[in-house]
């Protein structure tokens, strides 16, 4: 039974696949979220194209700016970039534990590691330096605080699910298995929604960017718009945005709070799975 489930989550998930590399091309987004899709859609199969088609795909020509300005798809896409780029570091970290033997929390501290060395420095602060006068350093400092808050987030709803479906699913340890990346698929997208009220405070206090139009020059002068929040073309417009409104409750108290949950999803964890 669960074979049959596994193999048409993976064929649904290569139909999604194909149809978002292809698809997303025309869609005027940031070329950093357009990878972010793929890569979503990769980890989460068909949820990831709906995410993408309900989300970012533009209903009709020129739309994209009013279509991704409201708040939820800005969060959406502040979520999706997270998932993406913490899914690679995640994903290479559960590999190397299986190579190296590393269970529980040694299995933890080293995806953890990867996690946020990836999604923080290359899909946070390298790719999104534009938004920061291109300077790599100003990107780095900037993007601290918001990668860690979603990455724990991520994190807290991850590693529980993760444990305990490799409990239950025979090999869901073993990244040989069709069983590993099933139980990994699963896992990535309970962390996609645990992050997500995060990242909702982040875009509501400008600490995070969303979703994006990035169109062509002449495209914009031919239909009259203006990139929604296409601030790679303005430098250091996140460090103007974050000015604008003192979050409530304070970045400390949320730091915290993220925490808290992370250690909360490691003692479910730890109950259901000792680790």
């Amino acid at each position: 039974m669960l074979d049959g489930v596994m193999l048409l989550w993976f064929v649904l998930a290569a139909i999604a696949l194909l149809f978002v590399a292809i698809d997303i091309r025309t869609t005027p987004e940031s070329p950093v979220l357009k990878w972010g899709f793929v890569l979503v859609t990769a980890y989460t199969g068909v949820v990831g194209a709906f995410l993408y088609v309900l989300g970012c795909r533009e209903p009709l020509p020129g739309l994209h700016e009013q279509y991704v300005a409201a708040r939820w798809r800005q969060t959406l896409g502040s979520t999706m970039h997270c998932v993406a780029g913490d899914g690679v570091g995640i994903l290479d970290g559960a590999v190397l534990a299986h190579v190296f033997g590393l269970t529980g929390l040694r299995e933890f501290a080293l995806e953890y590691a990867l996690d946020f060395a990836f999604g923080w420095m290359v899909f946070q602060a390298l790719f999104m330096r534009d938004m920061f006068g291109g300077s790599y350093p100003r990107s780095i400092a900037r993007t601290f605080i918001p990668e860690l808050l979603s990455m724990n987030l991520l994190m807290a709803g991850m590693v529980p699910t993760m444990m305990i479906l490799q409990m239950q699913v025979g090999r869901g340890a073993d990244p040989t298995t069709a069983a590993f990346w099933f139980v990994m698929s699963m896992a990535l997208l309970v962390g996609f929604i645990a992050a997500y009220p995060m990242n909702w405070w982040l875009v509501r206090y400008n600490l995070k960017h969303g979703m994006m139009t990035v169109r062509p020059a002449a495209a914009r002068v031919h239909s009259g718009h203006t990139a929604h929040a296409a601030m790679a073309e303005a430098p250091h417009a996140m460090e103007a945005m974050a000015t604008e409104v003192k979050p409530q409750p304070t970045v400390p108290v949320m730091t915290l709070l993220s925490f808290v949950v992370l250690a909360a999803g490691l003692v479910i964890a730890s109950i259901a799975t000792p680790m």
